[in-house]
């Protein structure tokens, strides 16, 4: 059965909704980018009970783009017998343009701390403007949780970010795990057999090949929802457990101002998708949707394997992906 309902997802930026308990911080435990496209790699194998740890192994990777989000908001929420519940929130005063392009502006900076709260969390948009390869200037607008230290320590980390903005590096460092989620590259209505992957009938059957043998039983009478049928395929909200970053490159140096070389376009530009100008993360394996599509990160909710301090990277492809 797998996912239920299959119908298409609600936004196009997904939706969290758990994040776990972790004991550094206080920091934040999300973040967001842009798909690029996927290269290769040559690593040296950092898993010490494999047959080739400590040799150079060959590794995909997506590249995701990751220019740095800003904070417009802290929300804080108090948990009771129903959940989380909100009961304040407070907003920055320089708030970018183009935030109007999603939600109505305030006029000036507003909210409270309330007495009570159990849960701090940022509301984070990103800069689209800054990403030549995405054609939209509309930031994506989300909530990221503020974990780690106690609930003061993570008022006050919150509210010193407020109006700032904040890097991937706050969030994740090279060698750990991640939580992708992201929605999947919609394919419109689509039969039986490519929804479901249902067996094709016999050649011999009459009229045609592509359906189901059966709706099901006279009793019950009527369909149930098991039965595969075509519909909506695509365009689903989905989570990739447990992707290690293998790199991240920040492309300022030091002085912050002077911007460096992308070390990662390939030859033509990425597919869809074009030139990487800003800082960009390298996961381990594939990622859900297509370029230019919003990808979110989270903290691992059921990591199981180690964390590493850093991974070598000896080589990285920069091969055109045209076909040329």
């Amino acid at each position: 059965m797998a996912y239920y309902p299959r119908k298409r997802a609600k936004s196009i930026v997904p939706r969290i909704r758990t994040w776990p308990e972790i004991e550094d911080g206080p920091r934040i435990q999300g973040f967001a980018g842009y798909k690029a496209g996927m290269t290769h790699v040559m690593t040296v194998d950092w898993r010490k009970k494999t047959t080739t740890a400590g040799q150079e192994i060959w590794t995909p990777v997506t590249v995701i783009e990751v220019p740095p989000m800003k904070v417009a908001a802290v929300r804080f929420y108090l948990r009771d017998m129903y959940g989380l519940k909100s009961v304040g929130e407070i907003w920055a005063e320089n708030l970018d343009e183009e935030l109007k392009r999603r939600i109505p502006m305030p006029k000036e900076s507003r909210g409270r701390v309330p007495k009570e709260f159990d849960e701090v969390r940022i509301v984070a948009y990103t800069q689209p403007k800054m990403v030549s390869g995405v054609p939209k200037k509309a930031p994506d607008l989300m909530e990221i949780r503020v974990g780690g230290g106690t609930v003061e320590e993570r008022k006050d980390y919150a509210m010193n970010l407020l109006g700032k903005e904040i890097k991937f590096s706050d969030f994740k460092t090279n060698g750990k795990f991640v939580d992708v989620i992201g929605i999947t590259k919609g394919k419109g209505f689509q039969g039986h057999v490519k929804r479901f992957g249902v067996k094709l009938l016999s050649h011999k059957n009459s009229k045609h090949r592509r359906m189901i043998g059966t709706l099901g039983p006279w009793h019950p009478d009527w369909v149930r929802y098991t039965v595969p049928q075509a519909g909506q395929t695509g365009f689903h909200q989905r989570t990739e457990y447990n992707k290690r970053i293998i790199k991240f490159v920040d492309l300022v140096d030091k002085e912050g101002e002077k911007k460096l070389e992308s070390e990662i376009t390939p030859e033509g530009g990425f597919l869809h998708y074009g030139e990487v100008k800003n800082p960009y993360v390298l996961v381990h394996g594939s990622v859900p949707g297509p370029a230019k599509r919003l990808v979110r990160f989270r903290d691992p909710v059921r990591q199981t394997l180690e964390d590493v301090d850093d991974i070598e990277v000896t080589y990285v492809s920069r091969e055109s992906k045209q076909g040329v």
